[in-house]
């Protein structure tokens, strides 16, 4: 199954799960006189939000590269990453807001009956499926939307969990605080995560690359070719899961054009035998101990060591 499908597929499931889950709490909620499970629902709701976006983003990274985007859609996955950390960043946002609010107006404690706990349970069952089902989907097929949409749920796990322990705290300890407190500590956690993920997807926006190791088998792989000398200005950015590669080699001088070529397809070659996901790799071809004073972008081999020394 292509990758494409695989996204799309779990989509579809997260879609499901959400609307279901989001229908079983609201109408729970309203038959048991929960605000707690109704909040719950309607978060459960914004989901499906989520989920269409992932699902959306998944059918354009699917179309081929045009005359428009001759690179193609895959950047798209990059695209629906930042669209849900800012998601997943207001909902953290708006629980926090109507905790500091509750707090402030002295709101009573409205606590379910066993239906609505019951449900409660359920929902964090149905989640910890789905988010076990994105974060490996995800984490296969390298969709860092797909890691975001997963993050986007577990905060749901801990958004059910937190109104189910502080059921519990209250009727323990009938101090009701402990459920706004909780509520607040939660609303902190997913704001810190969604920051976490817009920061991530600034690393795939900015075409930088945050792994060194991709560089150190670069160099590695173009060392590894006879004829091939000094790799540098070596840039690689990432096109959705894949990495377009740009470098320049030096080769002897007095070689052919069609020697020179060679070397630099075998470059090209070794290069996509040492690293997975590469979607296109250009070579530039100088004479040994060329030096051109404009030069100004690209890694170098002296740089990454330094970098290595440093840590």
């Amino acid at each position: 199954m292509q990758r494409e499908e695989r996204i799309i597929r779990a989509s579809w499931w997260a879609l499901l799960g959400n609307g279901l889950l989001a229908v079983l709490k609201l109408v729970t909620g309203f038959i048991s006189g929960s605000f707690a499970v109704i909040a719950d629902g309607i978060d459960s709701a914004t989901d499906l939000v989520s989920s269409l976006v992932v699902l959306l983003a998944a059918r354009i990274i699917s179309r081929p590269p045009n005359i428009k985007y001759p690179y193609g859609y895959k950047k798209m996955d990059t695209v629906a990453t930042r669209i849900l950390s800012f998601m997943i960043f207001f909902a953290g946002a708006q629980l926090a807001y109507s905790t500091v609010r509750m707090l402030a107006e002295g709101a009573d404690l409205k606590i379910p009956s066993l239906l609505a706990i019951w449900v409660t349970i359920i929902s964090i069952l149905g989640k910890l499926a789905l988010t076990l089902m994105l974060f490996r989907t995800g984490k296969k097929v390298e969709s860092p939307m797909l890691i975001a949409n997963a993050v986007n749920m577990r905060n749901d796990i801990l958004i059910s969990l937190s109104v189910l322990l502080s059921l519990i705290f209250t009727k323990l300890l009938q101090e009701p605080l402990i459920d706004r407190l909780i509520a607040f500590a939660i609303s902190a956690f997913i704001m810190y995560q969604a920051f976490k993920i817009f920061m991530k997807s600034n690393i795939d926006l900015m075409d930088g690359i945050d792994n060194i190791e991709v560089y150190n088998r670069l160099f590695e792989a173009v060392n590894g070719v006879e004829g091939a000398h000094n790799p540098h200005r070596v840039r690689a950015r990432k096109i959705g899961h894949h990495y377009m590669v740009n470098l320049d080699i030096e080769v002897l001088p007095d070689l052919t054009v069609k020697e020179a070529h060679q070397i630099a397809r075998r470059v090209e070659k070794s290069i996509k035998s040492s690293l997975k996901n590469i979607y296109d790799v250009m070579v530039h071809v100088e004479p040994l101990g060329n030096l051109e004073e404009d030069e100004k972008y690209g890694i170098t081999e002296s740089e990454i060591t330094r970098q290595k020394d440093k840590k």
